[in-house]
């Protein structure tokens, strides 16, 4: 019976250990499309500033 808890809580352990690697994997991948983003509405707003100055010459 003694075995069949260690087995429990071993199985309960693995189960958080890839939670937590899951979850920093997810962490890293939003980090990434972050900066995309971040990287896209800053060109769109330098495009827009340059249309605007287009247009009024």
């Amino acid at each position: 019976m003694t075995w069949i808890l260690l087995a429990v809580v071993g199985l309960a352990t693995a189960g958080l250990l890839v939670l937590g690697v899951l979850s920093v994997r997810v962490w890293a991948g939003v980090r990434g499309l972050a900066k995309q983003v971040d990287a896209a509405s800053l060109a769109i707003a330098s495009a827009a500033d340059e249309l605007s100055a287009a247009a009024r010459r």
